[in-house]
């Protein structure tokens, strides 16, 4: 048993070990990357952050790094990919925001989205304030102070606290409904990547997925698609305009 005990403890020393050497070395790499940054070694700062990504995960503020770096390096497709990756985990963030309008003023194509219901529209502008998780937390705690609301409707004597207990608690509950679509909605956008960038000069969009396909169009680097279904290398894509044809899946990288 001791014996036991002892393994245990060593095991559970040497984890924190690597953990401590894996936090430093991942803390060192951003001071490199910064540094490299700092120096407009763009590319450099792009190796460590692109490195950042591989050994440690997804991260918004190295997706957000990243695409300054690229767009500083004058490269507009990775830029805008990156802030995009960014902005999906940390739609709140104003700069994040911010940096890909001004990317994408680099990209050729000029595309208007296609007008959507003004309602849409604010439910959209909401749902972007928070990301998924914080959307979450927010839901946990309405449905928290919704179950004191309905306490209050139910076992209160006075008048007034049932009026606040019934009033608060519709209220609560529109709020509980919200934030669940809220984060579902960025939940899914999480896992089921949808959208792509352009990564090709210029790419003809056929009719069919054949590249004897019609010409319907041309689309540049730096633009957003988005992917509605995949046949053999080839994707299904339509524009924020509204525009649909096929490019090959080798053209594009999924946001």
């Amino acid at each position: 048993m001791k014996v036991n005990i002892n393994m245990k403890r060593i095991v559970f020393f040497l984890l924190v070990q690597l953990m401590g050497v894996s936090v430093f070395a991942q803390q060192t790499t951003i001071k490199e990357a910064e540094a490299a940054y700092r120096k407009e070694n763009y590319n450099k700062a792009i190796e460590l952050y692109e490195k950042l990504l591989k050994d440690n995960g997804e991260s918004a503020s190295v997706y957000y790094n990243l695409g300054n770096a690229y767009y500083k390096a004058g490269k507009v497709a990775p830029s805008i990919l990156n802030y995009e990756r960014a902005l999906i985990l940390n739609p709140g963030d104003g700069d994040i925001r911010f940096n890909l309008q001004m990317a994408r003023l680099k990209a050729v194509d000029r595309i208007e989205p296609a007008g959507d219901f003004f309602l849409l529209r604010w439910f959209h502008a909401i749902e972007n304030v928070k990301s998924a998780d914080a959307w979450a937390c927010i839901s946990i705690v309405c449905f928290i102070l919704l179950i004191g609301c309905l306490i209050l409707f139910f076992f209160s004597k006075y008048i007034r606290l049932k009026k606040l207990g019934f009033y608060g608690g519709v209220v609560l509950l529109l709020a509980v409904i919200c934030t669940n679509i809220f984060a579902a909605d960025q939940k899914d956008d999480l896992i089921n990547r949808k959208f792509a960038i352009i990564f090709s000069p210029t790419v003809t969009i056929k009719s069919s997925p054949d590249t004897s396909g019609t010409d319907l169009f041309i689309l540049h680097e730096g633009t957003k698609v988005c992917i509605k279904s995949t046949l053999s290398g080839w994707k299904e894509i339509s524009t924020e305009d509204g525009n649909v044809g096929w490019l090959p899946s080798t053209d594009i990288q999924i946001i």
